[in-house]
């Protein structure tokens, strides 16, 4: 038996029922929506999509870009990608992991998330980072600091 759909899904179960190629719209839409996949809603698009959990599970688990569980308050996704390693971005990434006591690609610290990304389209202006979805440039450690939310003087993030 498939569960009882949360509210935010079933607007999208109805507006793409019966449709398998439209897996990937309804999860970005629901990502957008919730800010990440609950692994119980997999039934429920399974069943409306005509698709197994399997493959469900498996598009959600094979983009980055999906989250199963809700994300951090602060979200930093730092650019690891040629440009902005050869412009201070490992050393950026050393510093923001110094900063907030969260590690790269690691479980959150303080209420804050670093991910690994591979090219924010910054290139030209590297190192870049995405702060909650917000792109920054030319981001040097003192900058990063203060694009951080409020915190508290000599506290971690």
């Amino acid at each position: 038996m498939v569960p009882t759909p949360h509210a935010t899904l079933a607007p999208l179960l109805a507006r793409h029922a019966g449709r398998a190629h439209e897996l990937l719209p309804l999860l970005h839409a629901l990502q957008d929506s919730d800010g990440y996949i609950d692994p119980a809603h997999v039934p429920a698009i399974a069943a409306a999509l005509n698709l197994s959990r399997a493959e469900v599970h498996g598009v959600i688990t094979f983009y980055h870009h999906f989250r199963s569980a809700p994300p951090p308050p602060t979200v930093v996704q730092v650019c690891r990608a040629e440009a902005c390693r050869s412009r201070g971005g490992e050393a950026l990434v050393a510093h923001i992991e110094a900063c907030t006591g969260a590690r790269v690609d690691g479980e959150p610290c303080h209420g804050v998330g670093i991910e690994s990304v591979y090219c924010l389209g910054q290139c030209a202006l590297s190192p870049a980072v995405m702060i909650n979805g917000e792109l920054h440039a030319r981001v040097s450690p003192a900058r990063f600091e203060a694009l951080l939310p409020a915190r508290k003087a000599g506290d971690h993030v």
